[in-house]
């Protein structure tokens, strides 16, 4: 018969295991969940995927980047349903993400004792605001917690569009709506708005893998949140998902065209394209160069792969 563990050793291993648990994730875990990325990193590790795709991602829909990534096998990258503060305001940026618990005093009490040892300043909420940098998004799971949820209210952010130029998505809720609309630029995805204050919950992890509704969110994750929702594209995907949705978005434009001059029939343009309907695409690209949201080399590079 096996030894049972003793409960104080558990009890141990658990408290030594939260000491770093609302830290942010060492630099080596964090280019071990993302080694796929080659690209630049930030300095803890966090893959910091180029502004310019950032503003690409902005014209692709969300049907078109779900469309490529199921196709690459990530399914569960979506998560819709959310109030927003602008519906016309689309955001994208790089994921910073923060869990949330319910508070436990004993385990609170670790994290705020840990917090301190590493410099950390206030309550643990404004934690995840401190450690932003510009062109990222604040990626919250806060339980689907409404009243007393507030995990935000407008002091913060002013302060989280100060150091990002963005808004967040809290699965989750906030407070001061109409302080908020008045940030310019700034939106929000949550659950719900309510006049509390947040109580009752406790930062249990600071840049760490996350899960929102039925999405999983990776730190560096490309967000784009739109009135259909939010979708969180891996980093190391990114190319491929915004090339394929720009030229699927290409690929619509010539066949409404075409289906509107009554040049083909919905049979054709809804089916793998024969020869004669590529080669006419192809010229029509040539001749709207202005319509290319990618470069010539990248859509070269891009049409080699495709199957149509």
């Amino acid at each position: 018969m096996k030894t049972p563990i003793p409960k104080y050793y558990l009890i141990l291993i658990f408290l030594l295991t939260l000491q770093g648990f609302a830290q942010t994730i060492s630099k080596d875990e964090m280019i071990a969940f993302t080694k796929e990325w080659n690209g630049e990193r930030f300095e803890d590790g966090r893959p910091k995927i180029p502004d310019s795709y950032l503003e690409r991602a902005k014209n692709i829909s969300i049907e078109e980047a779900w469309g490529a990534m199921r196709g690459l096998g990530y399914h569960n990258q979506f998560e819709g349903n959310w109030m927003m503060i602008h519906e016309d305001l689309a955001m994208t940026g790089r994921a910073l993400t923060a869990q949330y618990m319910p508070t436990r005093p004993d385990i609170q009490e670790v994290i705020k004792s840990q917090g301190e040892k590493v410099g950390r300043i206030g309550s643990s909420n404004s934690w995840p605001i401190d450690a932003l940098e510009q062109g990222d998004i604040y990626i919250a799971d806060g339980f689907g917690k409404i009243i007393d949820g507030t995990l935000i209210g407008d002091n913060l952010g002013n302060a989280i569009y100060a150091n990002s130029g963005n808004g967040v998505v809290f699965d989750g809720s906030l407070r001061d709506l109409e302080g908020l609309e008045k940030i310019e630029g700034f939106n929000a995805f949550v659950r719900g708005w309510d006049p509390s204050f947040i109580k009752d919950m406790m930062l249990t992890g600071l840049n760490k893998p996350i899960r929102i509704g039925r999405a999983t969110v990776m730190p560096g994750d490309l967000v784009l949140a739109k009135r259909e929702g939010v979708i969180f594209i891996p980093a190391h995907l990114v190319e491929d998902v915004i090339t394929q949705a720009e030229f699927v978005a290409l690929r619509d434009e010539f066949g409404h065209l075409r289906l509107k001059e009554g040049k083909y029939t919905p049979g054709q343009i809804d089916t793998k394209w024969t020869d004669e309907i590529k080669q006419d695409f192809l010229k029509w690209i040539d001749q709207n160069p202005d319509k290319l949201p990618m470069s010539k080399k990248e859509l070269d590079a891009y049409l080699k792969t495709r199957t149509w």
